[in-house]
């Protein structure tokens, strides 16, 4: 299982990019922006795609009741997330040195993608009910007051994933690179499980009689 195991030790290393790289982007383009503003979403904050994008967004935002984009110390999830993942890489390299020495069996990497998966999907919720709460929960004094159609407020939450018009604005929100290591890195713990379970199989020796 010596394969299957180094996979196991490796993939979770590959989540060490989420320290560096951004998890989530979102971007706003406009005719009056020929750059669009843009932010990413990082484990630890949210910074601008350039340099102003956050103090533009922010300024934007005021005019139709919007809060202004949270700094880190303002959500827990930028002080939590940073250790959760760091525990993960931890457990996930642990369970293939394990395996490496034979103390764990393949279904121990299954068990840490199942745990990371459910991790991740809890992650998505959170990041969509700020989004919710950060797009309808509007000032109500705020200098413009837009309606829809049907004369209830407009709200401006961004999508969680793919394309929206909002005002004269196309948002577009998608993954970026960290979130691509880490799916990289989770796949791998996925091939490891397989490849531990054919070697598994192809260990397993019927006697003739």
């Amino acid at each position: 299982m010596k394969k299957a195991s180094i996979l196991m030790i490796i993939g979770p290393l590959f989540l060490l990019g989420l320290y560096v790289f951004p998890l989530w982007n979102i971007m706003l383009g406009a005719p009056q922006y020929p750059d669009p503003l843009g932010m990413n979403i990082h484990i630890n904050g949210i910074r601008g795609v350039n340099e102003f994008d956050i103090q533009n967004i922010d300024g934007l935002n005021h005019y139709i009741g919007m809060k202004t984009l949270p700094k880190p110390e303002e959500m827990w999830e930028f002080s939590t997330f940073p250790i959760v993942i760091g525990i993960m890489i931890f457990l996930g390299s642990l369970v293939g040195v394990l395996g490496l020495l034979g103390k764990v069996s393949y279904h121990w990497f299954l068990g840490w993608f199942i745990l990371m998966s459910v991790l991740g999907a809890m992650g998505m919720y959170d990041f969509n009910a700020w989004m919710v709460d950060y797009g309808t929960n509007l000032d109500p004094h705020a200098i413009m007051k837009l309606a829809n159609p049907d004369g209830t407020p407009m709200t401006y939450k961004p999508p969680l994933l793919g394309h929206t018009k909002m005002l004269n604005f196309d948002v577009t929100s998608l993954p970026s690179t960290g979130a691509w290591l880490m799916f990289t890195g989770m796949m791998l713990t996925v091939a490891a499980f397989f490849v531990g379970r054919k070697h598994r199989g192809s260990g397993i020796k019927v006697s003739s009689t």
